[in-house]
This record gives structure tokens, sequence and C-alpha cells, in this order.
């Protein structure tokens, strides 16, 4: 039994397949990497295998990962392995597509867009949106003023469900490498647009096969029999008996496929190219990007110009988590390989990304999309010149993770059927590595539970299974121990059943913590801001019920406050205050402030408003709407609370791709929740290989006396020769049961799923018990969504306790303005800064952009000793018999033998607000000081904008109360 490659190992040993792939450097690889059979082990073994050779320096290999995390795992991981430190590696191309993207656009993209007929440039100042509801906004923006420059699309937009299904069309094409030029389509991209006839065929044929011998309609007929119900067509469309044939017919004619093949989208194609190429100007005027921009981008550059190609390519690239890779990002990889040292890594069976963009095909189909990408690219110029013949697959067979019995089980999910009437192709196993476990001993548990209630049965489940010998674990020795609650880990296929199983488990003061995707505008946070701004705006009763309920105030006493407008005067004063300011991140700081939400919650709502209030200037009455839209709209940011010491973790099953624990539970398997029921699918959008359709249609007829939103039937027909693919939902519930190393357990409610009812685990009924969980016996974890009241324990940060007046002249002013670098400065501007340092001091592959960052690089590189980023820190105090709490969170404390230094940095011009620094500092110091008993603790302010770093006189903890009572009502 080969050594696990684990983290914790000093000395890891390669089993024969890993030793394959590190010794493997020459020539083109698909590496098969199932779960747990140490991928990353293999990978950054290989990549410090190569750059150890003599000829070879690290930015002659490109690595690519899905990630950022990813990319500094693997560095930390290489410089374990090969003759380079950390600071080394750190401007070493191991980076994401997005990045490696960025980088080249940077320093070669100036003229990019010139290359597609745009006029705009993109300049070292353009910026990457990231967050997706910034996006929406200026994207809503652009398409009112489109709608109003072109009129003579009215009829696509009555069409439309919603402007913003334009955008993920958008997005679609782009990753798959269609874009607009001012004349037309970049290379094929219309013929892309057409579709493929010929593969469209393949399938309406495999559907129309009459079923049993011939003596049983086909499976295209017997979809067909509601063609119609419900639905109006346009008076061109035939009748249901017109299309599927007359009484006994087993099948459709098979001019039926050409037919609705070839509809004319002469205009919907026109339409889809306007919005596009305009859209992309807008961007461009706007002076930013988002993630398949910078794509577009980067391939068009790197196809047009064959110095940049030649000076851009790479004598190794490795690709890492392949079946995770769009289109596009396929050729980018072949456009930035120089020599045949090509190695992609992945598994077909764990692609659960289609929704952005990820196409699983890239790896099914590797060797042919190689070839036909390469021939694409080359169709008019020599762009790819290595040789594509051999090509070696080398499969990693052993597993360090889970079980046999887990792994048997979790092949079973890739054929088990997602609705009563779906017949799945066993063939696919045939495809799928047979992996062997390397677990010490095998006790597995395979169990299905089923109650009405499956919130209390999941944590019912949980009590049982903690501290129960019967479900014992693997221990770090690899012997077996009782489980805790922070071996046990929830999935789920959408959020609502998270955040509900959190709010049960908070009635049972329960250790558990959401880690994942998280629903931003629908905490508890968001809806408090929602609620005061709508106090300041036209909808004060709707703000006033919501703040009056948070402080307590039951039903009746708010019905009556209403009516009489008699509110509290402390709230009244606090409305006031909040008026006279004028910037929206103001009042949101403000808002936090008062409800003591200093978290990561707060944290990416402010960052947030402030991004797109840079992009967009929007105003309060426009901030309440891009709220609404938010809340609307489910829009998710990646926020990770603290799982807090034995706690459970709760998480969707994209979340938690890539980790492991000792026991899962898969919860909500209900049917209509996993597989998620079907919505409308958008009015118009694009699928391989019908190619760009638009399933409604607005039109005005002769002879009816109203227009009309119709149906398109050729749509109709279409999707039916396209059935709903489940065979990523069966790759989603692969993932789920191989993230367990010993047991997992299945639980559903009323109505459980065919998942639940085809697997091959017995489903037992549940009467759950549960109970409240002891404090004392294991430590409560960090909950999200909770605000704490006003009304006790006072809750404060350190901002909270400054007087903000003196920022109007302290040169980091809500305003934005110019310092003497040049840099525009403003709020965003010190969150990019801060941002940075945390990034480069955890050694994250970042560059400084301006003065400011380059300071904080010469600071970070100048201090020996332990550094810890970004520390959360809370100091209790009693003022007047009052329980007070201040908590906040230190840039940075750097820790040497015997000295500890708390640095806060400042993006000032001047020194006018560091008497209200030196409160910030004062809370950090008298924790610190508390934590490092013994040791000298110091405080310093390092101002980025002259590199000086001030020592700062801390307060006493007397003169920190007199400040907090100057803020408490009187």
């Amino acid at each position: 039994m080969s050594q696990q490659p684990s983290e914790e190992a000093e000395e890891l040993t390669p089993n024969d397949r890993q030793r394959q792939l590190i010794d493997s450097t020459e020539g083109i690889y698909l590496v098969d990497a199932g779960p747990g059979t140490g991928k990353t082990f293999a990978v950054t073994r290989r990549y410090a295998n190569i750059i150890d050779q003599p000829a070879v320096d690290p930015e002659d290999v490109l690595l690519v990962t899905f990630t950022r995390s990813a990319a500094t795992e693997m560095k930390e991981r290489i410089v374990d392995h090969a003759d380079y430190s950390m600071r080394q590696l750190a401007d070493a191309p191991i980076q994401t597509f997005h990045s490696h993207c960025h980088d080249i656009l940077r320093e070669h993209g100036h003229a990019a867009p010139s290359h597609l007929g745009l006029d705009g440039r993109i300049t070292g100042s353009t910026q990457v949106i990231e967050d997706e509801l910034v996006e929406t906004k200026l994207f809503r923006e652009f398409f009112d003023q489109f709608r109003d420059d072109h009129p003579e699309y009215a009829d696509f937009y009555r069409a439309l469900s919603t402007p913003t299904e334009l955008l993920e069309l958008v997005g679609e094409l782009a990753a798959k490498g269609v874009f607009p030029t001012a004349e037309g389509w970049y290379r094929d991209g219309e013929a892309i647009l057409d579709g493929d006839f010929a593969a469209f065929k393949e399938r309406f044929d495999a559907v129309n096969q009459p079923r049993n011998g011939g003596s049983k309609q086909s499976q295209l007929r017997d979809g067909l029999s509601r063609f119609g119900r419900n639905k109006t067509y346009l008076p061109d469309a035939p009748s249901k008996s017109d299309l599927r044939g007359s009484r006994g017919t087993k099948q459709l004619d098979d001019a039926v496929a050409r037919d609705v093949f070839e509809e004319d989208r002469t205009d919907l194609k026109a339409f889809v190219h306007d919005l596009y190429f305009e859209y992309l100007a807008f961007a461009l005027q706007r002076n930013y990007l988002n993630f398949g921009f910078l794509q577009l981008f980067a391939f068009v550059c790197l196809c047009e110009n064959p110095q940049l190609r030649e000076k851009a390519r790479f004598e190794y690239v490795m690709v890492d988590e392949f079946q995770d890779t769009s289109e596009i990002q396929f050729k980018l990889a072949l456009l930035l390989a120089g020599t045949d040292n090509l190695c992609v890594v992945g598994d077909w069976k764990q692609s659960i990304y289609s929704f952005q963009y990820a196409d699983v095909d890239n790896i099914i189909e590797f060797r042919d999309r190689l070839a036909s990408f390469a021939a694409d690219l080359n169709s008019d110029a020599d762009r790819v010149d290595f040789d594509m013949d051999a090509i070696e697959r080398i499969p990693l067979e052993e597993n360090y993770r889970s079980t046999q019995t887990l792994i048997d089980i979790s092949e079973e999910a890739l054929v088990t059927p997602a609705t009563s009437s779906e017949e799945v192709d066993t063939s696919i196993l045939d495809d799928v590595v047979n992996l062997n476990s390397n677990a010490p001993f095998d006790n597995t548990t395979l169990a299905g539970y089923q109650h009405e209630d499956d919130h209390e049965a999941v944590l019912s489940l949980v009590q049982d299974i903690v501290g129960n010998d019967d479900y014992a674990v693997r221990g770090d020795d690899g012997s077996r121990r009782p489980p805790r609650y922070e071996d046990i880990a929830v999935f789920t296929r959408t959020r609502d059943f998270g955040r509900e199983l959190m709010d049960i488990a908070a009635v049972y003061d329960f250790p558990i913590a959401y880690d994942g995707g998280v629903e931003l505008f629908r905490t508890d946070p968001a809806k408090l801001l929602l609620a005061w701004l709508r106090i300041l705006d036209s909808d004060a009763d709707r703000g006033w019920a919501v703040v009056l309920e948070q402080a307590g105030y039951t039903l009746d006493e708010v019905d009556h406050i209403l009516e009489t407008g008699d509110y509290p005067e402390t709230m009244r004063t606090f409305r006031d205050g909040l008026d006279s300011m004028a910037a929206v991140g103001a009042i949101a700081r403000r808002v936090f402030d008062r409800y003591g939400c200093d978290g990561d919650y707060a944290d990416v709502i402010l960052h947030t408003i402030q991004a797109i209030h840079d992009s967009t200037t929007l105003t309060r009455g426009e901030l309440i709407q891009f709220i609404e839209r938010g809340i609307e709209a489910g829009a998710t940011h990646e926020i990770h609370t603290s799982a807090g010491e034995d706690s459970v973790t709760v998480q969707t099953i994209h979340a938690a791709k890539g980790l492991e624990y000792p026991i899962v539970i898969l919860a909500n398997m209900n049917d209509g929740r996993f597989p998620p029921s079907s919505g409308n699918s958008p009015t118009i959008s694009y699928q391989d290989p019908v190619g760009l359709r638009q399933r409604k249609l607005y039109a005005e007829i002769d002879d009816h006396a109203h227009p009309h939103v119709y149906h398109n039937w050729r749509y109709d027909v279409l999707r039916k020769c396209l059935p709903r693919e489940y065979d990523e939902e069966r790759r989603l519930l692969y993932v789920a049961i191989t993230r367990a190393e010993n047991h997992a357990f299945f639980v559903g409610g009323d109505d459980p799923n065919t998942f639940l009812e085809e697997l091959p685990v017995a489903l037992d009924q549940i009467d759950p018990v549960v109970e409240a969980v002891d404090r004392e016996a294991t430590a409560q974890a960090e909950l999200p969504f909770a605000v704490r009241t006003p009304d006790g324990p006072i809750g404060h940060t350190p901002h909270s306790l400054m007087d903000d007046s003196v920022f109007d002249d302290a040169g980091e002013s809500r305003e934005v303005s110019a310092d003497p670098d040049g840099e525009a400065r403003g709020i965003d501007f010190g969150s990019r800064v801060h941002d940075f340092a945390e990034a480069y001091a955890l050694g994250e592959d970042v560059s400084p952009s301006n003065e400011h960052e380059r300071r904080i690089v010469d600071l970070l590189d100048g201090l020996s000793g332990e550094l810890h980023v970004e520390e959360p820190v809370v100091l209790p105090l009693d003022v007047d018999g009052e329980r007070v709490t201040i908590s906040g969170i230190a840039d940075l404390v750097h820790v040497t033998a015997d000295t500890v230094e708390i640095i806060d940095y400042k993006t000032d011009r001047t020194r006018h607000a560091q008497p209200e620094y030196r409160k910030q500092l004062s809370v950090y110091y008298h924790v610190l000081s508390e934590w490092f008993d013994g040791c000298r603790v110091n405080a310093a302010i390092f101002y980025t904008s002259n590199g000086n770093r001030e020592p700062i006189e801390p307060l006493s903890l007397a003169d920190l109360r007199a400040v907090v009572r100057s803020q408490m009502p009187s």
C-alpha cells in the first residue's frame, strides 16, 4: 500500500501512476485524475521536476489552475519540492486563465479592440468586474440606452422575459469563441450560430426511431403528444396531427428535421450581433472588462499578432481541472503552447460547472477536439505547429480518501435515473477508471432516511452520529475513533435548504456554520440596510416595520407606531444622522456600525456597494432597486463563515468540490429540489448543435385584434430532440458521495427524489428527536445572517468610535481625489490597497500596480518572523455596568521572538486623522497584549503615501471606556 499523499506527511512516496506522471515531462498527456487520487500532489511534483531541469526556468512553464486559491496552494506545494522559494515563484505563471489573459492584455492588449473594429482601448487602469450584481447593474444601464438607440428591434424587446438573459447569452457566446466585429462575426462565428444540421439530424434520428422493434411509437412522437397544449403558435405552425402524423404512425416524417432546423434567423442574428458588439463598446468606454471579455480580447490578440504569439508561448503547458474549461480556454491553451509538451489533468465525472460555461466534452472528446480546434486555428495561418498524433493517457487509480464501499456506490450514482421515466445508458461505466481504495479499514455505513421534516431529520441524524462508535472514522494515525461534529458535512443541491437548516439549528444552539456561496442581499445586514434606505426614501413604512420588529417591538406595537408616527427618539436621531450623509457607502457603514455588523457579510456588502457606486454613481433610490434586484435574483457571493471548533459544515455540492470530510450527509433529496425543478428557458439562447434560437416571438397578425407574444413551434420540436440533460446532476451526486472518507447518508422529506429511491441504499423512516446542544461541551460556530441588537450587549467597531468629521480633510475622504502619485483616491482605493497587502502577505500571485502597493511590498519584504494577516479581534469592556464589545480586524500582526507589532495601513496624505486612528490601534493593542502575555506589544501606522511607519502610543483601558461612554445615548 503506497503512502497517502497528504499535506501533513513530510516524505511522500508516489505510487506507480503518479510516478509515471511526475517523470513524463515531454509530450502530450491526458491525465484521468479521479477523486482522492493525489492529483495536486502529482501535478506539483511534476512541475518541480520540470523547473529543476538546468535549461528550464519557472517562466518557461504555464500552470493553469481553476481558482486563485488553487494557484496559491500549488505554489506552496512546489516550494517544498523545488529549488525555488515562494518569493521566487511570486511572478511565475501559475494562475487562472482569466489572470493570465489579464496579464497579456496589460502588456500587449492596448489595441486589441481594433481587431474587432472597436474604437476603445484597454489600458492599465481598465477594471475587471468580478461581481455579477455590479455587472448586471451596468448591463441594465447599457440596455436602456441600446433600446432607445435601436427601435427597429422592438419585437425582440417585447418577447424578452428580462434583459439580463441577454447578458447570459453574451457570456455563453464569449466562452465558445463567438465574437462580433464591426462588419459581422469574427472568424467562423456566424457558422457556429447557425448550428450543425448533420449533428442535429443524428440526434433527431436517434429519438425518432420506433421502439420495441417497431411496435411502439418513437420517443420524439410520444414527447410531442402534448404539442400546442396551453400554447399559442403563429398561423403557419402545423397542427398536432400534421406534425406527428396520422393515427397509428410510429414516428415523425423525416422532412420535419430540416423544416424545424432551417428557421430564418437573419433578424435574430442581427439583433444579437448589434447588442453584443455595442455592449463591448460600452464596457470599453466605461473602462471595464468581465472575465469573458478578458479571454475574448486575449484570444484575438494571440490570433492576430504572430509576434505576440511567439513571445507569449511556453515550452510547457499544464492545465489543472481540465473538465471545467470552456471551448475558448481549450483554444487559448493551444495558442500558448509553443511545443507539444502539453498536459491536461481532470476528471469528466466531476464536471459540474456548465452554468459557468464549462464544457465536459473538452475532456471526454479530448483527442478529437485537440485536432479540430488546432485545424480551426490553422485555417488561415500557422498558429499551432506541434505534432498531435502521440497522446498518452495516464489514469490515476489509487484513491487515498474513501473506502471501497463509497467508491463503488459513487460509480453507481453515475447511472442512477434522475426521473422515474428516464433510461440511462450504463455503457458510460466502461469509461470509468476503476479506483482502488487505500483506506486502512472499511466500516462504511450507507443509509437513506425519510421524514416529513427533513431539517430536523438531518439534525437528529447528526446527534446520533456524534460520539457513536458504530460510525467510527479514520483518525490522523489511521486508527478508528468516534466522530465529532467537525467530521460531518451536510451537502445540499440548492442554498435555500442550507439557510433554512441554519435557522432551525440556531434554535437548538447547534454548532454549525455555512461555507460557500451566500445570497448576500437576503442576509439580515442587507435587509436592515434596505430598511433604513427605505426610511430615508419614499417607502418609509416598510422600512420602519423592519427596524422596529428587529428591535423587539411586537406587531401590535409596530402597527401603533406606524399609525401615530411616534418613532423612538434614538431611531429618529439615527435617521436624521443618516439623512445628512451624501455618500451611500457612508450610510451603509453607519447602519452596520449601529447593529454591530462587522463580519464578512457586512464587508462584502460594503465592497459591492462601493464598487457599484464607483461604476455608476447610483443614488439612494437606485441603491434600493439594486438591493431589491439582488434579492429577487438570488445573486451569490463567496463568503466563508468560521466553522468554529468542532462544528458541522453546511455547503452546496458545488462549494464542496475539492474538499473531503469523514462523514457526508446529502440532504434535501426531494423531488423538484435535486435535480431542481426546471424553470422557463431564456427567450433567446444558444445550444449545440442547433445554434442560436428564440423561444417566443412577438407578432401582429392582420386578422387578430391585438398583438401577441407567441410560442415558437420550431423551438418546441427542437427541444424534444435535445431532451433535458441529467448527466450533470448525476455528476453532482457523484461529487457529493466522493467527498466522504468513511460514511455517507441520504435524507429526504415527504416526496423523495428518484435518486434516493433508486440508489442501492436502504431507505428507512426516521423519527427525529433533536436536543439542545450543551454550549460548554462544544464551541459555537459563527452563524451567518445574525445581527446583534443594539439593546445589548452594545456592539462597537473601532470605526464607530471615531469622529468621522476628521476624514473630510485627511486625504482618505468619501470623495474621490488624486494624490501626488497620480492615483485616484477614495474609499475604494483604500480597499484595493488593503486587499493587495493581504494577498501579498499571504504569498498570492499579485503584483503592485501603484506606488502605495510598491511601498507595502518593500515593508513586507523587510519583515522577519511570522506574519498574521487580517486578524479578527474582540475587546470586551464593562462601561458603567453595560456590557460592551469592540470588534475589529487588524491589518497585520508581525510576531518575532520577543516582540509583537500591530501594523495598520493608511492611504492618507496627511496625519490629520491620526488621533482617531489611535483609538483603533488601542483596541488592537489591548487584545494582542492579552494574547501574547510576556511579549512587548507595539502599534504602528504604515502610511502608504510615503512609506513611513509611525509608532502609536495606545490609550489606556480607562481612556477607551471614556471614548465608548461618549458614544452612548445620554
